[in-house]
């Protein structure tokens, strides 16, 4: 019954007030944000009739967010966190009701909403960043893989259910009372941001002096010259850009299944994600972090090159679910590794050179794709980005030995750095 139970995700982080308030709100929130990630689009293509102003939309946010994550990431090393998080999320908060503003007084304007895209993009970009440089301060080191997961499973859970729930209320309320939905849902996360404890720069913030760009490059630097944090990156990268095939789900779905089993293609990564979080205790006691991380990115890549030559709509499925969740694994595992390999005053910075790889890796990996598609063919393109998915991972493994060898720090049961004891669950904090 023990063994069973050290099977299923690991609530530990929840017994910390903040991360519990946090994460609880999270849940609110995220399904906010799926309502206008899935209003934005329908109202674009509404006004304008062309696809092509749907997909500028994803472009027009890409650039914004990236530049945003390394600017939070930046701030976050020598300003309040929890100040930083408080500012991004009423921010995201703000711009959803701009969203419903302009759908209310049907401005019927593309370039209103790509505006308001590209700045929700840039501040949620910079909130993620400060997020993932929050939880290291309100857990102990060896939670944080538990805390991962359970940030993952809410935020793969709200890719189900928000679009589904969006698709039901859509005809009834229309898309702007879905913006203001998600603007009242953000509330829920400013509330538990603000009743964290104050989250000072480690050290006093001795480096306000230095520019935003200045930090920026420090941090850069910081990684080149370690192994470890730099294969980390390049393991992700490689398994974000060679073996993410979701730009050819629709030539798949119209060739190989039925046009209609696009939506059970995009589910399935999903719920794989969200079953494997739901089970994470299996692998969030892992100590071998370094390879859990390879490890993990070649599961997903041999899961895709299944994939691949899949020839009926169940084996696909069954491929996808293992796929994702071994992409769940790879960003616990990657996440934890960002999270304790440095110190606390460099952590938002590389969480936000992470979200650019994050954000960067599918995009770059869809014109991979969609290039190598139309050149060889669906089953060729897919299953080979996942055979040099593996290829590449189990090639990073094998020739850095700092990557391979890397283990969790020790907790040694001290309390999370500038976080007074929580065990009334009055202190703390958490990223959603």
């Amino acid at each position: 019954m023990v063994r069973g139970k050290q099977l299923l995700v690991d609530a530990g982080p929840l017994r910390v007030g903040g991360f519990r308030r946090l994460w609880t709100a999270g849940i609110v929130s995220a399904l906010g944000a799926q309502l206008t990630a899935v209003a934005v689009p329908l109202q674009i293509y509404e006004v304008s009739g062309s696809s092509a102003s749907v997909g500028l939309a994803g472009l027009v946010g890409l650039a914004p967010m990236a530049a945003a994550a390394l600017w939070g990431g930046a701030l976050a090393d020598v300003r309040d966190r929890r100040r930083v998080l408080l500012t991004t999320t009423a921010g995201i908060g703000v711009t959803s009701l701009l969203l419903w503003a302009q759908a209310w007084a049907d401005l019927r304007s593309v370039g209103v909403l790509l505006v308001l895209v590209g700045v929700q993009q840039a501040l949620f970009g910079a909130h993620s960043t400060v997020s993932r440089a929050v939880t290291p301060r309100l857990v102990r080191p060896e939670l944080l893989p538990a805390a991962n997961a359970l940030q993952s499973v809410v935020l793969l859970s709200a890719g189900i259910a928000g679009p589904l729930l969006a698709g039901a209320l859509l005809p009834v309320v229309g898309s702007a009372t879905l913006y203001l939905a998600d603007a009242v849902a953000v509330c829920a996360t400013v509330w538990a941001v603000w009743r964290l404890p104050a989250l000072p720069a480690v050290g006093g913030g001795e480096r306000r002096q230095d520019s935003v760009p200045r930090q920026i490059a420090d941090g850069v630097r910081f990684v080149t010259r370690r192994q470890v944090l730099l294969t980390v990156y390049l393991v992700d990268f490689a398994a974000l850009s060679l073996g993410l095939p979701t730009a050819l789900f629709p030539q798949l779905a119209a060739e190989t299944f039925h046009p209609s089993d696009i939506g059970v293609l995009y589910a399935a990564v999903s719920a794989g994600g969200v079953l494997a979080g739901l089970f994470s205790g299996v692998f969030t006691r892992v100590r071998r972090l370094g390879a859990a991380v390879a490890v993990s990115a070649a599961v997903w890549g041999l899961a895709v090159a299944g994939f691949g030559s899949a020839g009926s709509l169940p084996a696909a499925v069954a491929w996808l679910l293992a796929a994702g969740g071994a992409l769940l694994a790879l960003g616990v595992f990657r996440k934890t590794v960002l999270q304790t390999a440095v110190p606390d005053g460099m952590r938002g910075r590389l969480q936000g050179i992470d979200t650019v790889v994050a954000v960067g890796g599918p995009r770059l990996g869809d014109l991979l794709h969609g290039t190598a598609g139309a050149a060889f063919g669906v089953t060729w393109t897919v299953t080979g980005g996942g055979a040099l998915t593996v290829l590449a991972a189990l090639a990073l493994l094998l020739f850095c030995p700092r990557l391979r060898h890397h283990q969790a720090p020790d907790g040694g049961g001290e309390e999370a750095p500038g976080v007074r004891p929580c065990a009334t669950g009055r202190s703390s904090r958490s990223t959603t």
